[in-house]
C-alpha cells in the first residue's frame, strides 16, 4: 500500500515531475525536429525556436495536472507525465497565436516565435512588407505545430484508450473555448466598451485552458468521480477570473522589466478589460474624453498612458477591479476548502495565495 500524501508530499511530487515533464518536451521537440529530414533546415529551426518558448514560464498547468492526479489518488507516475506535458504545449501554442493577435514579439522578456525570426533577419536588406510576411508565418505555422503536439503527446502515451480519448476531448473542448474567446476579445474594438463582457472572455480565453482542463485532465487519470469534476470545474473557472483580473492589471500598471511585456501593448490595442470597463463607466466626463481619445492609439505614449493610468485609480475602477478578483480567488478557496479533499485542497489553497499576491 502507498503512504497516505500529506500537502508538504503533493508538493514535493509536482516540484520532483516538473523536470521530467520538461525532458518530455524536449524529447518531442527534438524527435520532431529531426522527423522531416527532407524539409531542410528551416523547419528543423522553427521547432528548435518553439522549445526555446517553454523557458521562463510558471509552469502552472502541468503542474496542475499533476497536481490533481496525485492528489486525487493517482499512482502511475509515469502516465500523467506526457499529460502535463500536454498542458504546456497547448499553452506555448495559445501564447504564440495570442501574440501575432496582439502584433507581440516579446514574451516573458525574450523574442517569442515571431521576434525569434525578425532576429534571425536581421541585417538582410530585406524589404520590410517580406521580413513581416516571413515573421507572420513563422508564428503561425510554430503555433499550429505546438497545438498538434499537444495532441500527439497524448495520442503516444501508454493510457488506457478511454483516458486518452477523455485527455483528447479536453485539449479540444479548451481549443475551442480559447478561440470562442479570442473572437469575442479581438471582435471587441466594435463594442462601446461599457457593454464590453470582458469576464466571459476571460472565462473562455483563460478558466478554460489554463485552469479548468488541466485540473480536469489529472482528475480523469485518476479516476475521480463526476461530483469532484464539477468541483474542480467551478475552482477552476474562479481562479482563472481571478488570474486573468490580476493579468489585466498587471497589463496596464505592471512593471515591464518584471513581467516581461510591454505595459501600453494592451492600451494600444483598446482592450476591453473589466479593469477598462468600470473605468468607463465610472468616468466623468473629462475622464471619459481622456479614455476614449487614448484607448485604442497605437502610437499611445509612456505620458498618455500615465494619465490613463491616473483615471483607473481616481474612478476606483483599479480597486474595484482588484476586490472583485480577490472575490472569484476567495470563491476557489471555499469550495477548495469544503469540497475537496486533502492533499489536493492545500495545493489548491496555497496557489490561491499564490495567485492573490503575484506582480507578473
Amino acid at each position: 500500500m502507498s503512504p497516505v500524501m500529506t500537502s508538504d508530499s503533493l508538493r514535493s511530487f509536482v516540484e520532483s515531475r516538473l523536470p521530467r515533464v520538461h525532458e518530455a518536451l524536449a524529447a518531442h521537440v527534438s524527435t520532431a525536429a529531426s522527423g522531416l529530414p527532407q524539409a531542410g533546415p528551416d523547419y528543423a529551426r522553427l521547432w528548435e525556436t518553439i522549445g526555446d518558448q517553454f523557458v521562463g514560464g510558471k509552469n502552472m498547468r502541468p503542474a496542475l495536472t499533476l497536481a490533481s492526479y496525485a492528489g486525487l489518488g493517482g499512482e502511475d507516475t509515469d502516465a500523467v507525465v506526457p499529460v502535463a506535458a500536454a498542458m504546456e504545449m497547448l499553452h506555448t501554442a495559445m501564447l504564440v497565436h495570442d501574440d501575432i493577435l496582439d502584433h507581440d514579439e516579446v514574451r516573458r522578456g525574450r523574442p517569442n516565435v515571431a521576434g525569434s525570426r525578425r532576429a534571425e533577419l536581421a541585417g538582410r536588406s530585406l524589404p520590410p512588407q517580406q521580413v513581416d510576411d516571413h515573421v507572420l508565418t513563422a508564428a503561425l505555422l510554430g503555433g499550429d505545430l505546438a497545438l498538434s503536439s499537444a495532441y500527439d503527446l497524448i495520442s503516444r502515451t501508454t493510457l488506457p484508450a478511454h483516458h486518452r480519448i477523455a485527455c483528447l476531448d479536453l485539449i479540444t473542448c479548451a481549443v475551442r473555448a480559447t478561440i470562442a474567446g479570442e473572437l469575442l476579445d479581438m471582435y471587441g474594438d466594435l463594442t462601446p466598451v461599457k457593454q464590453a463582457d470582458a469576464l466571459r472572455v476571460a472565462e473562455l480565453k483563460t478558466a478554460t485552458y489554463s485552469f479548468v482542463v488541466p485540473l480536469l485532465a489529472g482528475a480523469q487519470l485518476a479516476g475521480a468521480d463526476p461530483t469532484m469534476v464539477g468541483h474542480l470545474e467551478r475552482i477552476g473557472t474562479s481562479l482563472g477570473l481571478s488570474f486573468q483580473l490580476a493579468d489585466d492589471d498587471l497589463g496596464v500598471f505592471g512593471d515591464p522589466d518584471v513581467t516581461g511585456k510591454s505595459n501600453l501593448s494592451d492600451l494600444r490595442a483598446g482592450k476591453r478589460t473589466e479593469l477598462m470597463r468600470l473605468g468607463f463607466a465610472a468616468a466623468d466626463p473629462a475622464q471619459l474624453a481622456v479614455l476614449e481619445r487614448h484607448l485604442g492609439d497605437p502610437e499611445l505614449t509612456e505620458e498618455d498612458a500615465a494619465r490613463v493610468r491616473e483615471i483607473l485609480v481616481d474612478t476606483g475602477a483599479r480597486s474595484r477591479a482588484a476586490s472583485l478578483g480577490r472575490r472569484h480567488a476567495r470563491q476557489a478557496a471555499r469550495i477548495a476548502r469544503e469540497r475537496v479533499p486533502a492533499p489536493l485542497s492545500g495545493f489548491l489553497l496555497d496557489l490561491v495565495e499564490s495567485l492573490d499576491g503575484r506582480a507578473s
